[in-house]
């Protein structure tokens, strides 16, 4: 497959995202071409998909969120788009879901793919413990994984914005083989990178095990609920001017590279 020197990435549009521009724009700074593409124009053409190398689903609130977090979104690829999807990443393409974009792939067969020999909705992104949005910067830690987009990167600190980050596996076999494939890629932490203990406000959400981030069996589909699109310069951490000496770039420019990477 020739592969362009600019991957060409699809960055998902549809009613109520709002952090394509963003989400554009570090794929840019990490060596793509980002295209914005309206799902409408995909469900008139799926093919069309196939054009590009790697692809996106922003943070927002797709759709409002009526009925619950990403699942109009979710049930339109589910519904129409199964098959192209399938094909992209059958060709070793990489998917990424951020916030909303995450929230939309696990209430697809995308995340976290079929696990524990069950298929379908295997987990879902429940509202966070505290009963409120919650928009503050929280530590992470990645784990040993599959996933490409986490290659390289330790110990990380991004933004989050969600009212439903809450993740949960179906059921135990679910959660064990979660870690048993290598498929939790990155986890909420101190900020001494100790464990959060699933307690806030470290774990921001509650979420099971800590999991902030997973990926499909492949590793090239993932999905986190904190934004690497927000720190990708080192200006947007709020810390910046304490930073001596400032670092080159944000912290969360290494997961879109990955991605860059991973085509070339």
């Amino acid at each position: 497959m020739m592969v362009p020197m600019r991957p060409k990435t699809l960055i998902l549009r549809t009613a109520g995202v709002n952090c394509d521009r963003e989400t554009g724009h570090a794929f840019e700074l990490a060596g793509a071409q980002a295209d914005f593409v309206h799902l409408n124009r995909i469900l008139e053409n799926p093919a069309m998909i196939q054009q590009y190398q790697i692809m996106a689903f922003p943070g927002g609130f797709s759709y409002g969120d009526d009925i619950a977090a990403g699942r109009i979104l979710a049930n339109q690829v589910h519904h129409h788009l199964a098959e192209a999807f399938a094909k992209f990443i059958e060709a070793g393409k990489p998917i990424i879901g951020i916030c909303n974009g995450f929230q939309v792939l696990v209430k697809t067969d995308l995340l976290p793919g079929k696990v524990a020999g069950q298929n379908g909705q295997t987990a879902t992104l429940a509202h966070n413990d505290c009963g409120r949005f919650v928009d503050r910067w929280i530590h992470l830690a990645s784990k040993p994984s599959k996933c490409i987009w986490t290659r390289g990167v330790e110990r990380i600190e991004l933004p989050i914005a969600h009212g439903e980050g809450k993740f949960i596996p179906r059921d135990e076999s679910i959660r064990k083989a979660l870690w048993d494939n290598g498929q939790v890629a990155l986890v909420y932490t101190n900020a001494d990178g100790t464990p959060a203990g699933g307690t806030a406000p470290a774990n921001p959400n509650g979420s099971t095990d800590d999991i902030a981030g997973v990926c499909d069996p492949t590793g090239l589909v993932f999905g986190l609920m904190p934004h690497p699109e927000r720190h990708v310069d080192p200006t947007q951490h709020p810390a910046w001017t304490r930073m001596t000496p400032l670092p080159l770039e944000g912290q969360g420019l290494q997961i879109f590279r990955n991605a860059v990477r991973h085509i070339a």
